[in-house]
């Protein structure tokens, strides 16, 4: 299997299961906190299947084993992210941001939103690395470590200040988090987080070209064509380019507020 085919499978993957979650999350808005409690604990097998996945890749250093670490690091990230935006695993703080609050606790106050979810994340990365960091496999840490230090990159960013937060994806569970976001033309950390995921990219570039096996092929290609992908999320929260129709035609329309007319208006998110 040639690198270009492992990277057309990260970017497909990384499309396809950042929608479904979007899509889940959404169909549960319209029907309640019960239906989002219910999406959590039924994506629950997700991090069983991710566990062993990992563990039993850990040794397997064929194309299969790379790609079965890869995936079963998705799973476990994607059923985090989807706590995370059912509202089941955030932070003690559910409010919206009070005007004129002092930057200190506005800092305070957005650490508080996402608490739990980051030391979960922080946890589930931990033991990733406990589990894996001197296996013969250890894709699936590597992967799960891209996309933690990624995300905890852009909160950064959307906390200092983008042109483009995207707070139309938001679900209803986490609407006040979009009150902690700053619209700004630039921040000082846009650059340096750009400038380390390209860093990062050029980096498993090169282990993929000295790569001696195709397994090593492989997992090299995924985690240059995953970081890469970070790198351009990262961009487009400063450049006018419509990503989020990537995935707007696979949600559902908004549940309409009671003083909303249902005929003739725009459901669009």
């Amino acid at each position: 299997m040639t690198p270009w085919i492992a990277a057309l499978i990260a970017l497909f993957i990384w499309w396809f299961s950042t929608g479904t979650i979007l899509m889940a999350v959404k169909y549960a808005d319209r029907q309640g906190a019960a239906a989002r409690k219910r999406a959590t604990l039924g994506g629950l097998p997700l991090v069983c299947l991710g566990a062993y996945g990992a563990y039993w890749s850990a040794t397997q250093t064929d194309v299969m084993g790379v790609y079965v670490a890869f995936l079963s690091a998705l799973a476990i990230w994607g059923w985090i992210e989807l706590a995370f935006l059912t509202g089941i695993i955030t932070g003690p703080n559910r409010s919206p941001l009070p005007d004129r609050t002092p930057e200190w606790e506005r800092f305070i106050r957005a650490w508080g939103t996402l608490a739990y979810h980051e030391m979960l994340l922080v946890a589930a990365l931990i033991m990733l690395g406990l589990a894996l960091w001197d296996a013969p496999n250890a894709f699936g840490f590597w992967t799960f470590a891209v996309l933690f230090f990624a995300r905890v990159s852009a909160k950064l960013n959307l906390f200092f200040g983008v042109p483009r937060t995207h707070v139309e994806f938001l679900p209803e569970a986490l609407s006040h988090l979009s009150s902690h976001f700053r619209v700004a033309g630039m921040n000082w950390l846009f650059p340096v987080s750009v400038t380390a995921l390209t860093f990062a990219t050029a980096c498993w570039l090169e282990r993929l070209y000295a790569a001696q096996t195709m397994g090593d092929t492989t997992g090299f290609a995924l985690l240059t064509a995953l970081t890469a992908l970070a790198a351009l999320e990262h961009w487009v929260m400063v450049l006018p380019i419509p990503d989020e129709r990537l995935w707007r035609w696979m949600l559902p329309a908004p549940k309409p507020h009671k003083h909303q007319k249902t005929q003739g208006g725009h459901h669009g998110l």
